[in-house]
């Protein structure tokens, strides 16, 4: 099963968080298939930022707004009728949770709150995909992946608030979307995602990206923890087949890891090393030393079930997302057209997958 571009022309889709970097490249998939979208978010969280580069205004319904304002986004949401919604809105980075807990929890819980009670209220929403992380898992740094019905336990902040918001919404499925005629529900647990546009501070491409940018050498936190990288395309296309097979059919709820195969589940030295040889000139990097009190060392998802519910299977390899990467950067170094080069991505990915 793959996402259908036809299925997506005209439909009405509520988007929160389209203004980061997965909401802005998901923003740009939408629209290009026709979509009727309307994100909520607040302003974009980094500068530069996709968002801004790809000008998605022209063709979305963007509001900016706190995920924390239930009214504000109630009144939103209530005017846009939407047949699908993608929560995307949090605090995605894990040092930003040490630094400010309460922030992190108020807008990763009660953000998803807010947006189940307007779709619990609402009489047109179908399909609903919340999308969390691999790292709600309890981590026992064992050496094979989490299972959906693995514990959910994050230990950091970010973590533990992102298995908050699987909860909550486990919870809602249960007590409100349980029946025929309400939404289908479903989370999504991807693992890190890397691809051209993220200009995100604390995450190791992004750092990657303004080393070689500034000709200098990457530092490295932690060089030796594994994580299941993969493209943003792999997540958001698995998002989006989610989202569009609850829609016909709610069988298809549940729960679903979302990551690489097991020979991409690589060390962050081994990833660093890929994207010099990638970039060329030269570039190297170092160890960085810190003292982030708690962080996995090792970290991988059992994909199993979405590959047999689905007949999914991850589409490039992390070699290829790392060229796609470098490919985005050196168009977007040059202030070529980045716009072009995402539609020429998101076509050469779907001519892999199908």
């Amino acid at each position: 099963m793959r996402v259908n571009r036809d299925f997506w022309k005209g439909k009405k889709v509520f988007l929160t968080g389209h203004t980061g970097f997965k909401g802005a490249w998901l923003t740009f998939i939408l629209s290009s298939f026709g979509a009727e979208v309307t994100g909520y978010s607040l302003e974009s969280p980094t500068a530069p930022s996709l968002f801004e580069l790809i000008k998605p205004e022209e063709k979305i319904h963007s509001i900016i707004g706190d995920i924390r304002n239930y009214e504000y986004l109630q009144r939103i949401f209530n005017e846009s009728k939407p047949n699908i919604v993608f929560h995307l809105a949090a605090q995605p980075i894990v040092i930003e949770g040490y630094k400010n807990p309460s922030a992190t929890y108020s807008t990763n819980v009660m953000g998803t709150v807010n947006i189940l009670e307007c779709i619990r209220q609402s009489d047109s929403v179908r399909s609903f995909v919340n999308v969390t992380t691999d790292k709600v898992y309890h981590n026992n740094e064992w050496c094979y992946g989490y299972r959906e019905s693995d514990i959910l336990d994050g230990v950091d902040p970010y973590s533990n608030s992102k298995s908050c918001s699987e909860l909550v919404t486990a919870c809602y499925q249960r007590s409100f979307f349980n029946d025929s005629s309400s939404a289908a529900i479903s989370t999504a647990r991807a693992g890190n995602v890397i691809g051209g546009g993220d200009f995100a501070e604390f995450r190791i491409i992004p750092d990657c990206v303004r080393a070689a940018l500034e000709n200098r050498v990457i530092e490295v936190r932690n060089p030796n923890s594994i994580r299941p990288y993969q493209h943003v395309l792999e997540s958001l296309f698995a998002y989006m087949m989610i989202a569009e097979a609850q829609y016909k059919d709610r069988k298809f709820a549940g729960s679903y890891n979302v990551g690489p195969d097991e020979s991409d589940c690589v060390t962050t030295g081994e990833l660093v090393n890929t994207f010099c040889n990638a970039w060329g000139n030269n570039l190297t990097w170092k160890s960085l030393r810190t003292d982030l009190p708690c962080e996995a060392k090792f970290l991988k998802l059992d994909c199993s079930k979405i590959k047999s519910v689905f007949d999914w299977s991850p589409g490039w390899n992390i070699k290829t997302a790392i060229s796609k990467v470098v490919e985005w950067t050196k168009i977007y170094q040059g202030n070529l057209n980045v716009n072009d080069c995402m539609n020429q991505q998101i076509n050469d990915f779907m001519e892999i997958i199908k």
